[in-house]
């Protein structure tokens, strides 16, 4: 017999979650513990590990060039995948940086390249949004 709890619990539909993050010493901890919360939450299918190592370098290089004191974070679910935004004010569009193997900076988007189903940023009104997908594990 089947527990009714222990059914699959994909999220269904969209799903979205703003939310801001104010820039600072603990802002990369504390992006990254609340959109592992929202996932772990929603029983999102993808891994915990990657959400967060990708939510990390997202929002470490948006406070890095980041006047405001605040960035935003979205966290979306639909068509089988978490896709995770993080919006600042900057108006410069990010590229992955030719860095050194030994230096301890500028690898972020390298990483979230390699990880990632999918990257990407945009404009935005207020300057831009960069973004990473996973799709969902298991399908």
């Amino acid at each position: 017999m089947m527990n009714a709890t222990a059914t699959s619990t994909y999220p269904a539909g969209l799903r979205l979650r703003r939310v801001p993050v104010a820039t600072g010493l603990a802002a990369v901890s504390a992006a990254r513990a609340e959109v592992c919360r929202i996932v772990s939450a929603w029983h999102v299918p993808v891994d915990p590990d990657a959400v967060a190592l990708l939510t990390s370098e997202l929002v470490t290089n948006a406070i890095r060039h980041e006047a405001s004191p605040a960035v935003r974070v979205a966290v979306r679910c639909s068509s089988g995948q978490l896709r995770v935004e993080v919006h600042d004010s900057s108006r410069d569009m990010p590229a992955p940086a030719d860095a050194p193997a030994d230096s301890e900076n500028g690898r972020g988007l390298i990483i979230v390249a390699a990880l990632a189903d999918e990257w990407g940023f945009y404009p935005t009104p207020r300057g831009k949004a960069v973004y990473f997908t996973l799709v969902f594990q298991g399908r």
